[in-house]
């Protein structure tokens, strides 16, 4: 340890001058009048031949604004000091955009490299809304660097669940995506206070059939651990793991699957036990995850020629309600406004193939005077992005802001 390394000194940045200040910065970068009109109006707009619908809950969640406040605040009390940030702070590029601008740096957030070395006293670290790793935050306690915790509360909530997991010598499964922040912040606190839990991640209901399988009728160790591999504690070992397991999730999967994974694996330990003693579960699906994914399936009960949903490519939310809609309609994953080309053209990301593309999408409105679309956002979504995307529509169909803003 240096000669200058001190205990990590939490930092309270939410002190009412401060909030004050970084409120109306927040408010120009990412609020907007025309979306607050729209919610007012029930989230439905008609101007001409278009109609627009908003779902109920959308955009912006708790966790993500208290996180933003947070990274703003940092830079209003500590106008000097060099400021890290572990990763992105949401997984939005606007967001993650505007904190470059305010000279935030970014550290890698899969390994600590040498840049962690670097890191002086009078630094400040943002760990962002994921969470960070147990060994990240004990290498910037190491260097005894201020620290801003803007990890959610939500998620927090689980990693409580899995250190009493592994307290109890329950093997945490984890529903969620392996190399995903959040998950990864998870699996290391599946861990426990004495390192020695252990701990599995399951993406799809076909990882969990095969979990399922061997949790009833056994079967050869080294297959499986390399179908799963990257995705399990040290030393785990399904032989002796798997006696007694809790669910837990990464916050923002779709819950309908989480549910689904928590049946299956409780009836393979019932099946196996005749008792379902060995199973733990708690819910730690995200209320706000929650509220976007039901408002998306509410607003999917009114017919609609095709349906928008902004947000970063990378935001596990999001794509889950573009999952939600693909299944009921054309849906289009875009970034922003600027992908929307055309009458005739979008760019999109195809959540399949993992990566943008170029849609022809003017037969879906051919034969139709009147067209109906529909919008929603993930949680990482600020809403001057979403209106740009509402003015971008309109725009093209021959309605300009002055139009919209009309009572």
């Amino acid at each position: 340890m240096p000669e200058h390394a001190r205990k990590s000194p939490r930092v309270n940045l939410r002190r009412p001058d401060v909030m004050e200040l970084v409120s109306a910065q927040v408010a120009v970068h990412y609020q907007s009048s025309i979306v607050e009109k729209i919610k007012d109006q029930g989230g439905k707009i008609t101007r001409g031949t278009t109609t627009l619908l908003l779902a109920q809950d959308f955009g912006f969640c708790y966790g993500v604004e208290r996180a933003i406040d947070l990274a703003y605040a940092s830079r209003k009390v500590f106008p000097d000091n060099r400021i890290f940030l572990i990763g992105e702070i949401i997984h939005n590029p606007e967001v993650n955009r505007q904190l470059r601008e305010m000279d935030i740096v970014s550290l890698p957030w899969k390994e600590i490299d040498a840049s962690y070395d670097d890191l002086q006293p009078e630094d400040v670290i943002i760990v962002p809304a994921f969470g960070a790793p147990t060994h990240f935050m004990e290498k910037i306690e190491q260097r005894g660097c201020y620290t801003v915790d803007t990890t959610c509360g939500d998620v927090m909530k689980v990693w409580r669940r899995v250190r009493g997991y592994a307290k109890d010598g329950i093997t945490s499964i984890i529903h969620g995506k392996e190399n995903h922040e959040e998950t990864r912040a998870t699996s290391s606190r599946a861990l426990g206070e004495n390192k020695d839990g252990q701990y599995l991640v399951v993406l799809t209901l076909a990882d969990t059939d095969y979990l399922c399988d061997y949790i009833r009728n056994g079967g050869v160790r080294e297959i499986f651990l390399q179908r799963f591999i990257g995705s399990y504690s040290e030393g785990f070992d399904p032989d002796l793991h798997l006696l007694k397991i809790g669910v837990a999730n990464q916050t923002t999967m779709l819950k309908s699957e989480t549910l689904e994974i928590q049946s299956r694996l409780a009836k393979a330990i019932s099946d196996r036990d005749g008792t379902s003693e060995n199973f733990s579960v708690f819910d730690t699906i995200c209320g706000a995850t929650q509220e976007r994914q039901d408002a998306l399936f509410e607003m999917l009960k009114t017919k609609m020629d095709l349906l928008l949903v902004v947000g970063g490519y990378n935001s596990s939310n999001t794509a889950h309600l573009v999952e939600i809609g693909e299944k009921e309609l054309p849906t289009f994953f875009i970034r922003d406004a600027s992908l929307i080309k055309s009458l005739e053209e979008i760019v999109h990301y195809d959540l399949h193939h993992r990566e943008e593309t170029t849609t022809n999408y003017a037969a879906i409105f051919s034969g139709k005077d009147h067209i109906t679309v529909g919008l929603t956002a993930g949680a990482s979504c600020p809403n001057n992005l979403i209106e740009q995307t509402i003015l971008k529509i309109f725009e093209l169909r021959g309605v300009n802001r002055e139009m919209m803003e009309m009572a």
